[in-house]
């Protein structure tokens, strides 16, 4: 499978840098990509305006890792976290 990589940033309510991609099957809508990144954002206990439009873009495509493949087959999308997130990537 093939995926979208948007990359996403937002500003917490404490004023820190949260940084996220959003993960999508290839030829997903931005419009998609932004309704994930507002339920995420709120489901960490942030405000969905935080998500700034000139700071959500999509970046590239790509083959997707299996344990990202059978996310997107479950949900629809996958969230890699990075920072300022609760469960970030190492």
């Amino acid at each position: 499978m093939k995926i979208d990589v948007y990359d996403t940033y937002a500003t917490s309510k404490a004023g820190k840098t949260i940084h996220f991609d959003v993960l999508l099957p290839n030829g997903g809508s931005k419009e998609t990509a932004i309704k994930y990144a507002h339920a995420f954002l709120e489901s960490i206990g942030e405000a969905a305006d935080a998500l700034k439009s000139e700071r959500y873009n999509f970046c590239h495509s790509e083959p997707a890792h299996p344990v990202v493949e059978a996310e997107i087959a479950k949900s629809g999308h996958y969230i890699l976290q990075m920072e300022g997130c609760p469960n970030p990537y190492r």
